[in-house]
């Protein structure tokens, strides 16, 4: 059986980057997300295998991880790339919306994680990647929620390295300094001046995938040239 690549998280922009890149370099791509329509034609394209999966929700992942094992194998390497934002000044903010983005930014990585280490561990090798943001190393004004799943993500990112890089294991965390170029969605994102492009993004991800474990990267900003930082 070939590598096997699983990303959580997949759709339209980064995640189909990622699925496009990571299929062209030879794995067997499972892609998961809330929605089975958003992944279709993408699946189709590269060959890859679609799942559906609430990455906040234990069960749902593990039920995730099992059908790969099934139809792939273990996977080789996992991206987290699943994500939920919402901002708003702290006296007006919704708690629910804020317990829910919290849960898929930090509670989410961490559950995808635990699956992937049992399995990774038992191997002995492995990669892990976690798409971050500008905003786990510094909360902004209005933008409580977001900081703080993000700061949560940067926090387990770090406590997976430390234990799991004697192991062989893998991990990276990679800090998306602006918005992803998705013209589609109008300004800011339209800009390919001031916006990532999503492809250049996955190159890098491909790349970290590659590193010998003499030289591993652990943490990766990535911002356009025209970024304030």
């Amino acid at each position: 059986m070939g590598k096997v690549a699983l990303i959580v998280g997949a759709g339209p922009g980064l995640g189909a980057s990622l699925a496009k890149a990571f299929a062209q370099d030879g794995y067997d791509v499972a892609l998961a997300s809330r929605r089975s329509g958003s992944l279709s034609e993408l699946s189709s394209e590269i060959g890859a295998k679609q799942y559906i999966c609430d990455a906040s929700d234990a069960e749902s992942v593990e039920n995730l991880f099992t059908q790969v094992d099934d139809d792939l194998g273990p996977p080789d390497l996992v991206i987290y790339n699943a994500g939920a934002y919402t901002r708003g000044p702290i006296a007006e903010l919704d708690l629910d919306v804020v317990r829910a983005t919290l849960s898929v930014n930090g509670w989410g990585a961490l559950v995808v994680a635990q699956a992937a280490a049992r399995r990774m561990i038992l191997r002995g090798s492995g990669t892990m990647l976690f798409t971050g943001a500008s905003a786990g190393l510094k909360g902004f004004a209005q933008s409580a929620p977001f900081a703080m799943g993000k700061f949560a993500l940067r926090g387990l990112c770090q406590s997976l390295a430390r234990e799991l890089a004697p192991k062989n294991i893998h991990i990276a965390h990679i800090v998306l300094d602006g918005v992803i170029f998705r013209p589609e969605r109008g300004e800011p994102y339209a800009n390919p001046d001031t916006a990532l492009h999503p492809d250049e993004i996955a190159r890098t991800y491909l790349e970290l995938s590659r590193q010998h474990n003499s030289a591993w990267t652990y943490e990766i900003e990535l911002r356009p040239y025209v970024e304030t930082f």
